[in-house]
């Protein structure tokens, strides 16, 4: 049986997911995804200690340097971290106003998957896989679901 005519062909062309692993990949992403996320941190008001900790644990040093010097390699981790993060704050400002959306992530939420402390808290708390939650929470609103 030739499932070739099952299904119609689909419009959309599947997206090329980006090898991480590999160092070129990190080599052309890291610099603009840290400028990125300090874009983001000050948007959302976010202390160092904070953002240091959305970051994996970076030390002050590390952090300040990388702050003043963007221009290095990634981990696995922390671009992934950083990919989340710049995801969620796409979602909220397609979500909300510019106000809002940078303000949301320091609000208290009564969504069961926050248990009313705020999206940071829980982020905070349950670092990269909280972000996976957070990101799949606001993709699914954009969409509708």
């Amino acid at each position: 049986m030739n499932l070739a005519y099952a299904y119609p062909k689909s419009r959309f062309e599947p997206t090329v997911l980006v090898d991480l692993n590999a160092k070129a990949e990190r080599e052309r992403l890291s610099k603009s995804a840290l400028i990125g996320f300090f874009k983001l941190a000050a948007a959302w008001k976010l202390r160092d200690d904070d953002a240091r900790e959305l970051l994996g644990g970076l030390s002050s040093s590390a952090f300040y340097e990388w702050k003043k010097n963007p221009d290095r390699v990634l981990e696995v981790d922390r671009i992934t971290r950083i990919s989340y993060l710049l995801g969620i704050y796409k979602a909220l400002h397609i979500l909300y106003g510019d106000q809002l959306a940078d303000e949301w992530i320091n609000l208290p939420n009564k969504n069961v998957i926050f248990a009313g402390r705020t999206p940071l808290a829980n982020m905070l708390a349950g670092g990269l896989l909280a972000m996976q939650t957070v990101r799949k929470l606001l993709d699914a609103r954009r969409g509708g679901l």
